[in-house]
């Protein structure tokens, strides 16, 4: 499973970065305008970190099929060729998917609610889909068990479309899906940050090294 960083703070991915073992990072318009920057400025900054290679996800706010297009093909000139655009799973958005999978281009599937709009989106050829978790939840629904019916769907139909589930409340969600073995999943920092948080292990890992100080004294290492 992929695990992705749902953010457009810098700081933050930089931060990330070196304590987790992440795959990528996931932005979309509002990301962007709380970041309060340009917005290339602040994708470039991300696309230079992650290089050349790494998942980056960036989401096109045009309205007509034929206008996500062009979005789309003016962010890979910016951001390079690997950049997958995310698309909004709306009747527009729908055929945007398929004029961008005619041209190669790697598509996200976006603003997902329902297991109808994740099989349409699997059927028109994306090559991620992300289902909102805690969105689900907010409607009433239980968003884990509708995203495991969306794997279940996938499964069943040989789609190639692999899940990228976002919009996380808590680390239940997080783990709920993990035990189901869905494809990714881009968490905010502090979902991702929450998943080490337990104060039983920092107390269970300082008795250990004051236990060993006790023995060779303070600042003590196995090195000594």
């Amino acid at each position: 499973m992929k695990i992705l960083l749902d953010t457009a703070d810098v700081n933050a991915i930089r931060r990330a970065y070196e304590y987790f073992p992440l795959d990528g990072v996931t932005t979309n318009p509002s990301i962007l305008a709380a970041a309060g920057r340009a917005p290339y400025e602040v994708l470039g900054e991300i696309r230079d970190l992650l290089g050349k290679d790494g998942d980056l996800h960036v989401q096109v706010i045009s309205r007509k099929a034929e206008d996500m297009l062009a979005e789309a093909q003016r962010i890979r000139e910016k951001l390079g060729e690997n950049t997958f655009i995310k698309v909004p799973v709306t009747p527009e958005g729908l055929k945007a998917i398929m004029l961008m999978k005619e041209r190669g281009i790697r598509v996200t599937a976006t603003c997902i609610y329902t297991v109808q709009q994740a099989f349409l989106a699997g059927k028109a050829g994306a090559d991620y889909a992300a289902p909102y978790v805690n969105r689900i939840e907010n409607l009433g629904e239980d968003g884990v068990k509708t995203v495991q019916r969306m794997q279940d769907v996938y499964d069943a139909n040989g789609f190639g479309t692999c899940l990228l589930a976002a919009s996380f409340k808590n680390t239940r969600q997080v783990t709920g899906l993990a035990e189901y073995g869905i494809g990714a999943m881009t968490l905010p920092p502090d979902i991702l940050e929450g998943l080490l948080k337990n104060p039983c292990v920092d107390s269970a890992a300082e008795k250990f090294i004051a236990d060993f100080e006790t023995l060779r004294g303070p600042g003590a290492t196995m090195l000594d």
